[in-house]
């Protein structure tokens, strides 16, 4: 379960104070994956980085009692020194898993030969983020973090192995979605919630919240 009690956060922008939550309060329970609605701008990745942790709110209280994903794509902890091989094994060892499976994993799922045992920092933008993206499907979590949907490379072959995974794993984990465009939660959630001017409204169904989204664009 991730739940926030009373939730707020905000920053100061120089000019003012933009408010992403105020006082909001949401579970989410495993097997009900979620899908929150965000116009741009709003505060989607500071709401994803505090759900895992990369963020502490200002007030209020975060509680997890399961296995929650860093997000989609998120390079903090990778060295770019060290090759992903390096950064696959070590990263298994803070998890407890064996390093050998996420190395051999991420090794299958990115598919870059011989650069994978070279420095992350020689690779180009699409090689690091087909690695990331592997490393955090080897790992396996309960709830899965994603802001704005599953990056989408230029390989074409990684996108259907990563896809298939990633089906394959919310067929027992669950995922938050946020995304400005409903068409992006559709595919994986049944509940949603918009988050509009630091307040979080919930909705008894996707489409529900489609609707009042729609109406208040």
């Amino acid at each position: 379960m991730l739940e926030f009690d009373n939730v707020s956060k905000s920053f100061w922008t120089g000019t003012r104070r933009k408010v992403i939550l105020d006082q909001a309060s949401f579970r989410v329970e495993l097997g009900n994956s979620l899908g929150i609605l965000a116009p741009n701008g709003t505060g989607k990745t500071t709401l994803i980085n505090m759900m895992c942790g990369l963020e502490k709110p200002d007030e209020g209280t975060i509680r997890r009692t399961c296995r929650i994903s860093f997000p989609l794509g998120f390079m903090g902890g990778v060295v770019t020194k060290h090759s992903a091989n390096e950064n696959a094994r070590y990263i298994a060892r803070i998890y407890g898993l064996d390093p050998d499976y996420v190395s051999a994993f991420t090794r299958w799922l990115t598919d870059i030969d011989e650069y994978f045992d070279m420095p992350v920092g020689t690779y180009s933008a699409g090689m690091r983020q087909r690695f990331t993206f592997s490393l955090l499907l080897a790992l396996e979590f309960d709830i899965y973090l994603i802001d704005e949907g599953m990056p989408q490379t230029t390989d074409v072959e990684f996108n259907r192995k990563a896809g298939a995974v990633l089906y394959d794993r919310l067929k027992t984990a669950t995922v938050v979605i946020v995304s400005h465009q409903p068409a992006t939660i559709e595919k994986f959630c049944r509940s949603a919630a918009i988050l509009r001017d630091g307040r979080l409204y919930s909705f008894e169904s996707l489409a529900e919240a489609k609707q009042y989204y729609d109406y208040t664009a």
